[in-house]
């Protein structure tokens, strides 16, 4: 089986490879990245890409057909990644997020590979009531990067047929510690503060919800959508992933940091405005049709892992927010350098 992987060399992609380089042994394992965040390792002792057999350094807008020969599977991560990035480089998430998924999608069906996994998000339920949101229920983006996502879904129903099967995971918030660490997501923010100041701001009220899944969850879910039959959900499946027990408030996310490394001091901005992003996502349909792909970490290994990799790196950086570990940070270094153009390909 050959399997082409968009995007391997940021955040999730590492541990993708370490999942299917385990359990598909026999696997040829292709990657497909730019290498914006390639030298963005943290605590890792080989590069991640040693386990790949064949790596392009390649812009995901324009995949050659050559490059699809033989494949059978693409796992597609590549994506202008969170709200912030969204925000900033708008047209540019368009193109990436949206527009060459679907011309990756077609080419992959043309050159006869027979399955399609694609990195989505639950953050396209945006705002909501306290019901936990199902993939039935109405999506409401509120950002550049959720709007891409649900534009990518509905293209992808269009696309998918008996031979070519799509499967759009809605992917819960990510956290945990990997090869390409990020600190601009919730927990991730959390545990890095904890170690170099000894304490965590909340910005927010502390109420809205998130969903959260561990990056070793995410892995094994792609695994899953890879095999995936089109009797089992249909040719064009959009699922949530993650787990019901892993719906949380910021706030409790602040706590479970506190009951993990000791004497953390937790304040909150209770005169923040509202965060409209708060969502609760219902994970039944996952359980039901991938219950030998559940998720197997607990919040506490999740924040503990962060801790120990992040005491590993000897990180004391109270400054992160502006380091190469927030990806956002990483790209206008690379703008201001002259090393990417304002469309965010290479120089």
């Amino acid at each position: 089986m050959k399997i082409l992987i968009t995007g391997n060399m940021g955040y999730i992609g590492p541990l993708v490879v370490n999942q299917l380089r385990s359990s598909r042994p026999d696997a040829t394992l292709v990657g497909l990245d730019l290498g914006f965040f390639a030298n963005c390792l943290t605590n890792s002792t080989i590069l991640p890409e040693c386990n790949i057999d064949i790596q392009y350094f390649h812009d995901v807008r324009n995949v050659t057909e050559e490059q699809l020969d033989g494949v059978d599977a693409i796992v597609h991560l590549a994506a202008i990644s969170n709200d912030p990035m969204g925000n900033t480089f708008e047209e540019v998430t368009l193109q990436v997020n949206y527009q060459a998924g679907i011309d990756l999608a077609k080419k992959a069906k043309r050159k006869g590979a027979k399955s399609f996994v694609f990195a989505s998000s639950c953050s396209m339920y945006g705002s909501a009531d306290d019901a936990a949101k199902t993939e039935d229920s109405p999506l409401n983006p509120l950002t550049a990067y959720a709007r891409s996502k649900v534009l990518s879904e509905k293209a992808y129903r269009d696309i998918a047929d008996e031979n070519f099967t799509v499967t759009c995971l809605r992917f819960s918030t990510a956290c945990g510690m990997s090869p390409r660490l990020r600190l601009d997501l919730v927990l991730n923010d959390f545990v890095a503060a904890a170690i170099s100041s000894g304490e965590i701001t909340i910005l927010s009220d502390g109420t809205p919800w998130r969903p959260l899944i561990n990056v070793k969850d995410m892995a094994r879910a792609i695994d899953w959508a890879i095999g995936r039959d089109a009797a089992v959900g249909g040719p064009c499946l959009s699922i949530n992933v993650g787990s019901n027990d892993w719906n949380y408030q910021v706030k409790q996310l602040a706590e479970a940091v506190a009951s993990v490394i000791p004497g953390l001091k937790v304040s909150i901005n209770t005169d923040a405005m509202p965060d409209k992003r708060s969502y609760r996502v219902n994970f039944d349909l996952f359980k039901k049709l991938a219950p030998d792909h559940q998720p197997q970490c607990s919040l506490v290994e999740a924040i503990s892992e962060l801790r120990d990799g992040l005491q590993a790196m000897a990180f004391t950086d109270t400054q992160f927010r502006e380091s190469k570990l927030i990806r956002l940070k990483v790209l206008n270094q690379l703008l201001a350098d002259g090393l990417l153009g304002d469309d965010l390909r290479w120089r």
